[in-house]
């Protein structure tokens, strides 16, 4: 064999050794490198750390759930969750959201992490078994996705205060009425990463791809 066709075969060999190692370099040195999510929400104050502040989280709730069973933001421990606020009765906006979260559902139902919450912002007739009712309709699965209700004040106080889906102020006294297409994406800490537009196709296809950059930067910690 001549020194030439020697030469080229250590080469070769060389780069089929050396080639994958790098490229299994040049991945691992960037898995950080990808967009994260912005963080919505003003920062607010740390308790008994003066002048230090934290992201906004989703405040403490309890709620029903559409199988009669208490839902607090306990169950969310752990989770990414996808929310928004709507009324089983409404006829414009709140079927198309609700389409819209069904294929959330179903590009996320094997996935134990990712849950659909859903609160209702009409109480009085948004009883459990009007929520029962709604669930079968748009095919939520058990312990996947959930539809609450309860006090009006506390819905209307989510909404408003812990979602910030309503930029008018109000109470949650009967003539007080939130109606938003937003849909809400909340990361494990409770803190807002996204809003988009639950009655949009294209809006609705980056929330689920959305989802999977949340779950790469939990995967990256």
């Amino acid at each position: 064999m001549s020194p030439a066709k020697f030469s080229s075969k250590i080469l070769i060999l060389l780069g089929i050794l050396i080639i994958p190692s790098v490229g299994y370099l040049l991945v691992s040195s960037g898995k950080n490198n990808f967009q994260k999510l912005d963080v919505f929400g003003p920062k607010e104050p740390v308790a008994d750390h003066p002048g230090d502040t934290i992201y906004h989280t989703i405040a403490p709730f309890s709620l029903i759930a559409q199988d009669n069973s208490p839902f607090s933001d306990k169950n969310l421990e752990g989770k990414i969750y996808v929310t928004d606020f709507f009324y089983a009765t409404c006829q414009t906006i709140c079927p198309k959201m609700s389409m819209q979260l069904k294929r959330v559902q179903e590009a996320y139902k094997d996935d134990p992490e990712i849950l659909l919450v859903s609160h209702t912002v009409n109480p009085e007739k948004d009883t459990v078994k009007a929520l029962a009712a709604y669930a079968k309709e748009y095919g939520a699965i058990s312990g996947k996705w959930f539809f609450l209700t309860g006090p009006k004040e506390e819905l209307y106080n989510l909404a408003r205060n812990s979602y910030f889906l309503a930029t008018f102020p109000g109470n949650g006294g009967p003539d007080d009425f939130i109606h938003s297409e937003k849909i809400v994406l909340v990361d494990k800490d409770k803190r807002i990463r996204g809003y988009y537009d639950g009655t949009d196709y294209e809006s609705v296809n980056n929330l689920i791809d959305e989802i999977k950059v949340l779950k790469w930067e939990y995967a990256d910690r």
